[in-house]
């Protein structure tokens, strides 16, 4: 299952107010898992940058002039996030925010219910306790060293993984694919050891084995894993030790 990791960066609190996006940062997941696959602009958001939307991610009105604007990357975005899940933490700031923009190119809006709130689900399992993205990286061991300011990027990656630690740690869908039998390579199940084990069989034991072997009749089912030429002289007590152990680990495994 595809799901994309959102995280922005803003001139603000509330688009209703002029505010805009200034940075977007997405990681593509596949099966919980990250892919490698990114997205990420800085924006030109065509306003001054507040002071204090400057101390917590650092974007200057300079740095941000010779950004694109949203128009510019809207369809890049659009295109990256697909109709797939998309998860965020807070996702309602992100999502009003997204949509705002979305909305001022007569683009429709993401829809709430494709979202998944990573703060509704540290609330849930964590009731009452912190669940900022900084906190839960700090409950789950997950290093922000290099976390000076917020970044949408980089957020987006901590965020990743928070969210796999708050559905379970990452366990891969588990995929089975058709085999074809009559195609296949021939593979042992079982093989020898490098070296054989000490010879534990006294003689007398394998002519003991030897007579019952002959009293079978047919071809013995080891054949199938070992081959015919396998001998059990004075010269083989070691590899028929080998067989005893790997044999008796077949029968466990088939139990």
């Amino acid at each position: 299952m595809r799901e994309i990791v959102i995280d922005t960066e803003t001139t603000g609190l509330d688009p209703a107010e002029g505010h805009r996006i200034v940075e977007i940062g997405c990681i593509e997941l596949l099966n919980n898992i990250p892919t490698g696959e990114v997205f990420h602009a800085y924006i030109n958001p065509q306003r001054l940058m507040p002071e204090a939307a400057f101390r917590v991610h650092g974007l200057s009105s300079e740095f941000l002039a010779g950004k694109p604007v949203f128009a510019k990357v809207a369809d890049e975005f659009l295109k990256f996030a697909g109709n797939d899940r998309i998860v965020a933490h807070n996702a309602e700031f992100d999502l009003r925010f997204l949509n705002a923009e979305l909305g001022l190119l007569g683009l429709g809006p993401i829809a709430s219910g494709r979202v998944i709130d990573t703060l509704a689900l540290a609330r849930r399992k964590f009731p009452g306790a912190a669940n900022s993205l900084d906190a839960l990286c700090a409950r789950f061991g997950i290093d922000i060293a290099v976390r000076a300011k917020h970044g949408a990027l980089l957020d987006a990656e901590l965020l990743a993984e928070v969210y796999a630690e708050l559905i379970g740690g990452r366990q891969p869908a588990l995929a089975l694919a058709p085999v074809d039998a009559a195609n296949a390579p021939r593979r042992l199940l079982l093989t020898q050891r490098p070296e054989p084990l000490p010879p534990r069989l006294t003689q007398r034991e394998l002519d003991a084995h030897r007579a019952f072997v002959a009293g079978l009749g047919g071809k013995p089912v080891w054949e199938l894993y070992y081959g015919s030429s396998l001998s059990l002289g004075a010269s083989s007590l070691g590899s028929a030790q080998e067989m005893a152990v790997d044999a008796a680990g077949l029968r466990a495994g088939q139990a």
